[in-house]
């Protein structure tokens, strides 16, 4: 079985702890301002962003999550793609969830939602 490095898959298990915790504060949005407002031409739009960004961190978790199985799957050592593949979500990732949580705050705030 082929292993990641553990930085690697430290900063994958980082990820994703900061990706569920991204999912769980957008729903949890989604719920109070519908509960607020209820479902009206000027909240349809923001409920609307708020499922796109659950769904995104739900899709970034997946991936690292089909990569570590991929990962535990393959023979040492480690196919140089699926290193590759690694390595790019990493960085996407790292450069997603700072503007995920910029579009919660964003909303929060406009809306009053604490």
């Amino acid at each position: 079985m082929a292993k990641l490095s553990p930085e690697t898959a430290q900063t994958i298990w980082d990820l994703q702890h900061r990706l569920l915790e991204i999912i769980d504060t957008a729903r949890t949005l989604e719920l109070s301002l519908f509960d607020a407002f209820g479902e009206t031409e000027d909240t349809i739009p923001v409920l609307d962003e708020l499922q796109s960004i659950a769904q995104q961190a739900i899709e970034r978790f997946s991936l690292f999550s089909n990569l570590q199985i991929r990962v535990a799957n393959a023979q040492p050592p480690i196919p140089p793609d699926i290193i590759g593949v690694v390595d790019r979500s990493i960085q996407t990732t790292q450069q997603k969830i700072p503007a995920l949580n910029r579009s919660i705050q964003e909303i929060t705030q406009e809306w009053r939602l604490s």
